[in-house]
């Protein structure tokens, strides 16, 4: 039995379908992100989970039982807000302990609870401080534990890491990881940052349009993306409208733009195929492995520290990225003229339906 089953979830503001026919199940133990851009009703699923709105139609459950008419404080959820919402003229220890005290637990369980909480989370020591002493990881930390004292069945994060810079942001995914397999609690995560979803999840849901476009493993969702709106959303990629032109020896064959031979696995034929930044090599094309071969003028060249991102354009109609260690590779120039190639695996095809 999954943990949190969503059943054909339904929700409607006013004639805006926000949320479309969604159905998921997150099993005991498991992290799991939602993960959209804004509008694609990924917040608006994590309301429903927590009851701060109903749903139109169909059902929620919490280890099978039904949620329908349960207000939030009987759910037995513990939830991390965007904005961390902790309480300016409380102690670390007083918003930590506020659900306890809410639930009328003893003096002396809450202040064991909250000890062990702040243990969990790394702020031993910090206990007498207020929000305001406390840098921005360190009040992600405080929600955390405020959320994971009460010892809920489900842990819903809400943006948890969109407030902090990208140093923080990695510290605290780690962090999250961390707390969660340590206590297997529960999880489901909403965020519009794929590498937030692609670091810490067990598994990922992409929402756009308020309807669920792919659930699977991040290797699966970033490497066998379900649709085109999936592959561009998560990671970068160069997509081009495709012909099938036949299949060999397990090979299908697409034409590009002027003329352009594209190389793929052999599958259903698709209208459009595409390519990562990390699969295109630069350099003489290896003679023992099919792959697809471009000539192209170097457009534009970016240094991102331990790596560059290299802009080509083959012909008008046909521009691709590439992205190659800074430490190890030699970088082109910008107006160099350059071989690319990939091997026909790492092509990605799909069908305009597809998209629906």
């Amino acid at each position: 039995m999954a943990d949190l089953e969503l059943r054909e979830v339904n929700r409607r503001f006013g004639t805006v379908l926000a949320v479309d026919r969604l159905s998921l199940g997150i099993a005991e133990g498991e992290l799991v992100t939602l993960l959209g851009a804004s509008g694609s009703g990924k917040t608006t699923v994590l309301r429903l989970v927590a009851g701060f709105l109903p749903p139109t139609s169909g059902q929620i459950l919490i280890g099978g039982r039904d949620l329908a008419g349960v207000p939030p404080d009987r759910r037995d959820v513990g939830m991390v807000f965007q904005s961390y919402a902790l309480f300016p003229h409380m102690t670390v220890a007083e918003n930590v302990a506020f659900g306890l005290e809410r639930r009328g637990r003893p003096r002396d369980e809450t202040a064991s609870r909250v000890a062990s909480a702040l243990s969990l989370v790394r702020l031993e020591g910090l206990d007498r401080r207020y929000p305001r002493e406390l840098s921005g990881g360190q009040q992600q930390r405080v929600a955390l534990a405020r959320a994971l004292v009460i010892r809920p069945t489900l842990l819903l994060l809400d943006e948890p890491m969109s407030n902090l810079d990208a140093r923080l942001r990695h510290e605290v995914r780690l962090e999250i990881r961390r707390l969660q397999q340590e206590t297997r609690i529960t999880t489901l995560l909403v965020t519009h940052d794929q590498e937030d979803a692609l670091t810490i999840s067990d598994r990922v849901a992409v929402m756009d349009g308020g309807r669920l476009q792919q659930v699977g493993t991040p290797r699966e969702v970033y490497e066998r993306p379900r649709n085109r709106r999936v592959a561009e959303f998560v990671g970068r990629i160069s997509v081009w409208p495709a012909r099938h032109v036949g299949d060999h020896d397990g090979l299908a064959s697409y034409i590009v733009g002027d003329g352009l031979e594209v190389l793929a696995s052999a599958g259903p034929p698709g209208d459009a195929v595409a390519v990562r930044p990390e699969a295109v090599s630069l350099g003489p094309r290896p003679a023992d492995r099919p792959v697809t071969v471009v000539s192209a003028d170097v457009e534009y060249v970016v240094f991102q520290g331990e790596s560059a991102e290299i802009g080509l354009r083959a012909s008008p109609n046909v521009a691709l990225t590439l992205r190659l260690l800074a430490g190890r590779d030699p970088l082109p120039a910008p107006g160099d003229r350059v071989l690319a190639w990939w091997p026909a695996r790492h092509t990605l095809t799909f069908r305009a339906d597809d998209d629906s």
